[in-house]
């Protein structure tokens, strides 16, 4: 086997080729830990442009709603914490009152910013559009403004969410190990995101709410006629989504880091309706998507820290840092281009409805 192992590396082209399967099969166990992981606020966000386009509204203002949360969060369990003192961690996730009060704040925050656009967008049937674009400028403005406020101030968070750490028996299960430890090994926000995905799915397409989702999202008028308040259900979709999306700014400032920075979402919220379109409003295909485009910034991470050896690697150390940094949007753009026409969103997405009067 050794002497067709070095057989192959020497054929140019193939040998390269070769030679990267075999490093990225020796890092596979990390990097689908990190995949998983970047995969989260993707997901997340993804989520959030499935329920609101799936019942007729467009949002872009998921960055605007993630930036938010990651910012309210992390402010809110600083503050607890200075007040009331960091609290005794609990045995799972590092759990204490202070992240909890952070979490249940990011959450309403998300639901409040994305009240304000459904209601531009329900009610005001302003262009959904440019609604979303408010969000996301409004959000940066005012989050860069009070963080530079803050930071002179040396405010520190509450600290963040732990990870639950996989036996290392059962990490090392040959064939499927390496998976367990991927998708277990995540904080608790993480774990959430994939039960949230399965849940979703589920109830999207084998339930009422599901099914009268959908039907508002392709006919609202037919959907009105059969006793569906479509006005209502969109606005209750929206505010439900904003939860998601703040769980993955909080997922950013509280189980990632113990922090804050300005503009910290860095276009996770435009990858996530990248995700949305690319798994065809589904929230198992988002998250499919989403896992896409997080294994390549997983794999610009590995070939930073641990670039491999050989002619890879001297192929490699060729290449620019700054080309490994954007290859994720690189993907995402390529993904998206050989998609259009192809993935159709529901009929009636981004379209305003108004009852007809009673007269």
């Amino acid at each position: 086997m050794s002497g067709i192992a070095s057989g192959l590396d020497a054929i140019p082209i193939i040998g390269l080729l070769f030679q990267f399967g075999g490093y990225v099969l020796a890092n596979l166990p990390v990097m689908s830990q990190t995949t998983v992981a970047v995969a989260v606020p993707i997901t997340l966000a993804a989520l959030c442009g499935v329920l609101c386009e799936r019942s007729g509204v467009v949002n872009i203002g998921l960055e605007g709603i993630m930036l938010t949360a990651a910012f309210v969060g992390w402010f809110v369990g600083a503050m607890a914490a200075s007040t009331f003192g960091p609290g005794s961690p609990a045995p799972f996730f590092g759990v204490t009152a202070p992240l909890l009060l952070g979490l249940a704040a990011a959450l309403v925050a998300g639901m409040a910013v994305s009240l304000l656009h459904a209601w531009m967008s329900i009610s005001l049937r302003v262009d959904q559009i440019i609604s979303g674009t408010i969000v996301n400028i409004g959000a940066a403005g005012i989050t860069g403004y009070l963080y530079s406020l803050l930071a002179s101030q040396s405010l520190t968070g509450a600290g963040q969410f732990a990870q639950f750490q996989v036996p290392k028996s059962v990490a090392d299960v040959p064939l499927v190990g390496w998976l367990i430890y991927a998708v277990f090994n995540q904080g608790p926000i993480g774990i959430l995101t994939i039960g949230l995905v399965i849940v979703f799915q589920v109830m999207l397409f084998r339930s009422r709410w599901g099914l009268r989702t959908r039907a508002s999202g392709e006919h609202p008028r037919a959907a009105e006629t059969v006793g569906i308040d479509v006005i209502k259900l969109r606005y209750r979709n929206v505010v439900l989504s904003g939860a998601l999306a703040a769980l993955g700014g909080a997922w950013l400032s509280m189980e990632q880091t113990n922090r804050f920075d300005a503009n910290m979402t860095a276009g996770r919220g435009f990858i996530g309706l990248a995700a949305m379109i690319v798994g065809r409003w589904t929230p198992l295909g988002s998250f499919g998507a989403a896992l896409l485009f997080a294994s390549m910034s997983a794999l610009s991470i590995s070939l930073t820290i641990a670039p491999p050896s050989g002619d890879l690697g001297n192929l490699m150390s060729g290449v620019p840092g700054e080309f490994w940094e954007a290859l994720p949007y690189i993907v995402t753009i390529v993904v998206l281009a050989g998609l259009i026409g192809r993935s159709i969103a529901p009929a009636a997405d981004g379209q305003p409805y108004e009852r007809e009067s009673a007269s």
